[in-house]
């Protein structure tokens, strides 16, 4: 059985939140090892003349990653904490982990102090530690979240998630999800989405779409949700 897994998330993306649920479900099971990584949605959609995400004082998903790798160095635990409870902020509350003075307010109520957003955001290597481990996703042929890697080196995208499942079920997933590592020819398996299936995933988002201050773009191409009153900027 596999004991460890890398699990690379952009904190504004709601599968790789809902994926993460599943994830942690495993973990208390199984024993799973997680080490939480980064990925820029910011950056590897960011339209040709816009500013880098590690260029402006603010963004969104980037600087919520930086607070993160500072947290990282501290403790493993204490970036798993801070991304459960931004990652439950937004995609289930739909709040605003992204607005500094909620950051602020969440770094509070876990223990760690408001003080930690303006250290992250005055400490330049935290911009190199996000950067790091995007890079690293980008250099596998990466493009998105959730992207896994395994020991032996070994990457994966996804498993791409509205309804994480619990208890035996998330370890049947498991199985399913590290049995893919038997077969390193075997590139992809999708689910094609028709209307019903559509609907549930907008269903199923609805917090994010809310609470959400961007528009979404998945590798290029403006992604649009009915009855959708978020119509603002990229991040």
């Amino acid at each position: 059985m596999t004991a460890a897994v890398d699990f690379h998330f952009d904190p504004m993306c709601p599968f790789a939140y809902a994926t993460s649920v599943w994830l942690r479900e495993v973990r208390a099971r199984l024993g799973v090892e997680v080490n939480w990584r980064f990925f820029s949605l910011e950056e590897v959609n960011r339209a040709e003349g816009k500013k880098h995400p590690w260029e402006r004082p603010w963004s969104y998903g980037w600087s919520l990653m930086r607070i993160g790798a500072l947290l990282r160095r501290r403790d493993m635990a204490a970036l798993d904490a801070w991304y459960a409870r931004i990652g439950a902020e937004l995609h289930e509350r739909g709040g605003k982990p992204h607005d500094p003075d909620v950051a602020r307010r969440l770094l509070d109520e876990l223990g760690f102090g408001a003080p930690v957003l303006d250290e992250a955001l005055a400490d330049a290597g935290t911009h190199e530690d996000v950067r790091a481990d995007h890079r690293r996703v980008v250099d596998a042929g990466g493009y998105g979240v959730p992207t896994l890697f395994f020991p032996g080196g070994q990457c994966l995208f996804g498993p791409v998630l509205i309804d994480p499942p619990a208890g035996e079920r998330a370890v049947r997933l498991w199985d399913v999800v590290t049995g893919m590592l038997e077969f390193p020819d075997l590139y992809e398996i999708q689910r094609p989405k028709g209307a019903a299936e559509q609907q549930r995933i907008h269903r199923a988002i609805r917090p994010y779409l809310a609470g959400r201050d961007w528009v979404s773009i998945d590798r290029g191409e403006v992604i649009e949700f009915p009855d959708d009153p978020r119509r603002g900027g990229q991040a």
